[in-house]
């Protein structure tokens, strides 16, 4: 049994300040001294990067949906591991779930899983003595789930927060702290939601302090640890890069559902064959920099235990992929909003393209797609894929399951997986082409070939038995084709 400190901070609904709250209580324990862990319910991106901002440790979701139930626990005490405390952020409001299916992948969801008390924020604005039957009604809801505690957000006045705390009272919910409106709690948004952390570095180093200090003056910190301490001892182990990697290879048996694990061990013939290869691990080159910010920490850690190194890249900043680059990922951003820097850089455009054209494997995730497309709104891209992408009004959002439709660098023909979709653009393929996924509706999306992944749904590859160790056999066995070419031609140059 594992004892961790740990809470979770909901919300009524979206909007009311979670990544505030959670961010500001993550920057105030981390000054006391105290190593903090920062975590996501759900399958958001940019709040994470809030918290690696905090914290000073990569931000870590936990999702129900992409990995299974019996992962959370396990994901949790991984990326707990070291600290002293835990802060979990939900996602929407408490109770807010996959659509048609009750609670799964809710905050009340994670917070039953791991057995942690919730923080409850509260909007406070336009609101006087009913505020108490928000709070009542949230307490009661599910009596599976422990409301330990309220914070309110946007309190007008001290005379409001006065009514407020007296009406909040009568439930016997402690009210733990209540947070003025004030332009210091302001973070920037635009059409996918908050702006991440990365692409705003000198405003978070001045507006995290600001942040921290509100927080700290505001809320009863002692408390809310005392309330963290509290949380029962988990059972079960922590999630291990190491043995996931090893529980199932390139040859485990397609159609299997996510989170699930094969009946008997398949070993990973292709990440052990990677490992002990002679020479050098397999490079493993990933985009970053403010185009490409969206990934999960797991993925490099399962990739590293497959036996790769990884090498991440600004693609608005080099000319080349890092040298010896033997595969390619590209995760999900913002390549709209960078879309000149991005086909400015025609050195490495071509060379993106030369590569994936002679074999090198390409895993790409929706701004990977569209970076990798012939063009983004009227401006020219990698030219790998024959696609016209654009900007739209139109949000596309929500929780997916699909069947791969063909064997590729990270699952095989048949394997289902369920993904997450977020985007408001149109990547338009030319006929004729390979598409990936069948999705649960019956359309059919992305791109596929034995080296190349490209749609608009995200993975999270702990969800996804053998998916790393399959695309690090996938390098290995391209870098082992290249070399092979080179050895002949310098057999024929001599000859």
């Amino acid at each position: 049994m594992l004892t961790q400190p740990r809470l979770v901070i909901a919300a009524t609904r979206s909007g009311d300040g979670k990544t505030t709250v959670a961010t500001g209580l993550m920057a105030a324990l981390a000054a006391r001294g105290l190593r903090v862990s920062g975590h996501k319910a759900g399958p958001d991106y940019i709040d994470p990067s809030y918290h690696a901002a905090a914290t000073g440790s990569p931000g870590r979701n936990l999702d129900v949906w992409l990995t299974g139930e019996d992962l959370i626990a396990p994901l949790f005490l991984h990326g707990a591991r070291g600290s002293d405390v835990s802060v979990i952020e939900g996602v929407m409001g408490l109770f807010d779930g996959v659509a048609g299916r009750g609670d799964l992948a809710s905050t009340a969801h994670v917070a039953r899983l791991l057995d942690a008390p919730i923080v409850l924020v509260v909007g406070a604005a336009g609101t006087a003595r009913s505020i108490a039957a928000t709070v009542h009604g949230f307490a009661t809801f599910d009596p599976h789930v422990q409301v330990a505690g309220v914070v309110l957000n946007q309190v007008a006045s001290p005379r409001h927060e006065s009514i407020a705390r007296e009406a909040i009272a009568s439930t016997g919910i402690p009210v733990l702290g209540a947070l003025p409106t004030e332009a210091t709690l302001h973070t920037p948004s635009r059409h996918l939601g908050l702006v991440p952390a990365a692409e705003r570095a000198e405003h978070v180093s001045d507006w995290l302090p600001r942040l921290r200090e509100l927080i700290a003056r505001h809320l009863d910190l002692d408390r809310l640890l005392a309330i963290a301490r509290g949380a029962p001892a988990l059972t079960g182990p922590a999630w291990s890069p190491g043995t996931a990697s090893q529980a199932a290879g390139p040859g485990w048996s397609p159609g299997t559902a996510v989170g699930s694990r094969p009946s008997r061990p398949v070993g990973a013939a292709g990440a052990a064959g990677a490992a002990g290869s002679p020479g050098p691990a397999p490079r493993i080159a990933v985009a970053a920099g403010r185009a490409f910010t969206f990934g999960y920490a797991e993925h490099r850690e399962l990739l590293e235990a497959a036996g790769a190194e990884v090498l991440e890249f600004d693609p608005m900043a080099v000319e080349r992929l890092p040298a010896g680059t033997d595969a390619l990922i590209v995760g999900g951003g913002f390549p709209e909003v960078y879309v000149d820097k991005l086909a400015a850089n025609a050195g490495l455009r071509t060379q993106i393209r030369e590569r994936a054209a002679t074999g090198m494997p390409v895993v790409a995730e929706c701004a990977g797609l569209l970076w990798l497309g012939s063009d983004l709104d009227g401006r020219e891209q990698c030219g790998v894929l024959p696609t016209t992408a654009r900007m739209t009004d139109r949000l596309t959002l929500g929780y997916r399951e699909a069947v791969a439709l063909s064997s590729g660098p990270l699952v095989a023909a048949g394997t289902v997986v369920r993904a997450h979709e977020f985007h408001r653009t149109v990547s338009e393929p030319a006929a004729g082409t390979s598409p990936a996924w069948r999705l649960s509706e019956g359309s059919r999306e992305g791109w596929a070939t034995p080296r190349l992944l490209a749609s608009y749904l995200h993975l999270h590859w702990a969800g996804i038995p053998g998916a790393a160790a399959r695309l690090v056999a996938t390098a290995q066995a391209a870098r082992n084709a290249r070399n092979a070419q080179a050895a002949r031609a310098a057999r024929k140059a001599r000859i």
